[in-house]
């Protein structure tokens, strides 16, 4: 029986303690604190306890923290959710009360409860029930009690009673010789199973998503030359490029620059990143102010549009050494906004700027075959002509600044919705029974053939989100267009829509997956 304390995270719960459990991105769901599954002892957790979900028919390891007392919190939590699994949840635990409600009392469980359920895990019991209606009785309660256990033969069980009826022991008989019966069919005959659940609804629950862990992250093998970059003639300009930011695409970018001929100085936050291209001929400055001190013109290519104001506005930025001489080109993934604003600072200290929007994923960079939208400076847009050819198979200038971030929020709200429709209609070939593998196989046979859903659709079929472009990059880039189209006072439902679903994913765990990730907050 659980024990007040003074606080809820004090709060002490014992086994079969009803309770309201909450998980990461999941409101707080009814529960059952019960002893954990072989799969769950083999990860004990410390301050957890093993929590069967009602509804769900699901366990997991929840910390103490993130549970409540059932009874203290039902009148404010029972209606914090209006899903329809979230009210059969609700249900199925008030239906396990009133079925038990002569054995619990003050959440607590009853001797002969907890002697059936040691006849269920086939363990000799302490004493034998003495008459019929209480062993009839502990079989119908059992329908909540050991939800989704494997269940030995019932070869052991001495379930003899004198008082016994001629139906119920030729049914006992039946249970203990038909070996040929599965697990599934003895708890279903002893009412063990919830029936009236079909087998493609208990499929794809929440609890049985991916363990999220940290996607893989290859190693950039600097001496391997792309293929598309040797077949390009390319001359490598005289002049020195600076680059602030080795990410996923700032890698790749500078890989190709420095096997095409071009002298680089790099920066980025994390020193061993700058080690790898050191040792690869490029220079490395201590701060931005010194790349683009030792450099004639400056790429940046970092998250977001914060870090590249800090990057060119704060403490030794790019701004302190801009110079009449000296070119800045912004290749983050920015909104038209900010862009502007770092335009008119590096032109008033007598710079030339360009907004260099880059659409590609992280392979796509190591190959040397993005697509650059340009805008801004022409003159700096004819200087950077080798690196665009280093670095991407097409590149245009579009006019002024703006246009390029204008258009690559664009294209990626176009790309978002795409993907969340793909990973829709995935999770539901799935649900139905109908094989993914047959829908990208027809899909590449239809007008909607493209590498994009049929690459992604192939990650979401194996669960395979290794970083190629990351999740909470297009999340970002949703919600600058959105930001953007607010201030146009143009309607985008859809994009909106769309938004949720990824900020949902993020949520989830999954920021720096793969876009392909978005198919996980689909399916479950």
């Amino acid at each position: 029986m659980s024990k007040m304390s003074n606080s809820l995270d004090d709060w002490q719960y014992d086994i079969n303690d009803l309770v309201w459990a909450k998980m990461k991105g999941f409101p707080p769901w009814p529960g059952r604190v019960t002893e954990p599954t072989d799969v769950l002892k083999k990860v004990f957790k410390k301050n957890c306890k093993c929590i069967f979900f009602f509804g769900t028919e699901n366990y997991a390891w929840i910390e103490i923290g993130c549970l409540k007392p059932y009874y203290q919190f039902k009148n404010s939590l029972a209606f914090s959710c209006k899903t329809l699994l979230f009210k059969e949840a609700c249900k199925a635990i008030e239906n396990y009360i009133a079925e038990n409600k002569t054995a619990i009392k003050n959440n607590g469980i009853s001797e002969t409860e907890s002697r059936f359920e040691n006849l269920v895990k086939n363990e000799t019991p302490t004493s034998t029930p003495t008459t019929t209606p209480v062993v009839k009785k502990k079989l119908s309660n059992a329908r909540t009690s050991t939800p989704n256990t494997s269940v030995k033969r019932r070869s052991k069980l001495q379930v003899k009673s004198s008082s016994m009826n001629s139906d119920e022991a030729k049914k006992s008989k039946k249970l203990r010789l038909n070996s040929s019966s599965s697990n599934t069919d003895i708890l279903t005959n002893l009412g063990l199973t919830n029936n009236h659940i079909s087998p493609l609804r208990k499929n794809n629950t929440l609890l049985d998503r991916p363990e999220v862990k940290q996607p893989e992250s290859s190693l950039l093998d600097m001496t391997k030359i792309s293929k598309t970059l040797m077949n390009k003639n390319i001359c490598p300009s005289k002049l020195k490029f600076g680059f602030i930011g080795l990410g996923n695409m700032g890698s790749g970018i500078v890989k190709n620059l420095l096997n095409s001929g071009h002298q680089v100085i790099v920066w980025n936050r994390s020193e061993a990143k700058s080690e790898q291209f050191k040792n690869a001929g490029a220079s490395v400055g201590l701060t931005p102010s010194d790349v683009i001190g030792g450099s004639d013109i400056t790429f940046s290519c970092v998250s977001d549009p914060q870090v590249a104001k800090d990057m060119v506005f704060g403490n030794c930025g790019v701004l302190a050494e801009v110079t009449t001489n000296k070119g800045f080109v912004e290749m983050s993934g920015i909104d038209p906004e900010t862009s502007q604003d770092i335009c008119e600072a590096i032109v008033g200290k007598g710079g030339r700027y360009l907004e260099a929007m880059i659409q590609g994923s992280k392979t796509e960079a190591e190959e040397g075959n993005l697509v650059c939208m340009s805008a801004g400076d022409k003159s700096l847009f004819d200087d950077c002509q080798s690196t665009f050819c280093a670095i991407a198979k097409n590149s245009f200038y579009l006019g002024e600044v703006g246009s390029a971030t204008k258009m690559n929020l664009i294209i990626n709200s176009i790309k978002a919705v795409s993907l969340a429709g793909l990973a829709e209609g995935m999770a539901l070939a799935n649900r139905a029974g109908i094989s993914q593998k047959d829908l990208l196989d027809i899909l590449a046979m239809t007008s909607l053939q493209c590498p994009l859903l049929l690459e992604k659709g192939d990650a979401m079929m194996q669960n395979n989100f290794k970083t190629n472009q990351a999740l909470k990059h297009i999340q970002k880039d949703l919600n600058l267009s959105l930001n953007w189209s607010d201030i146009l006072e143009q309607p985008c439902p859809v994009t909106a829509s769309v938004n949720e679903v990824f900020k949902h994913a993020k949520r989830l765990g999954y920021s720096d997956h793969d876009t392909s990730a978005v198919y996980v907050r689909a399916k479950f």
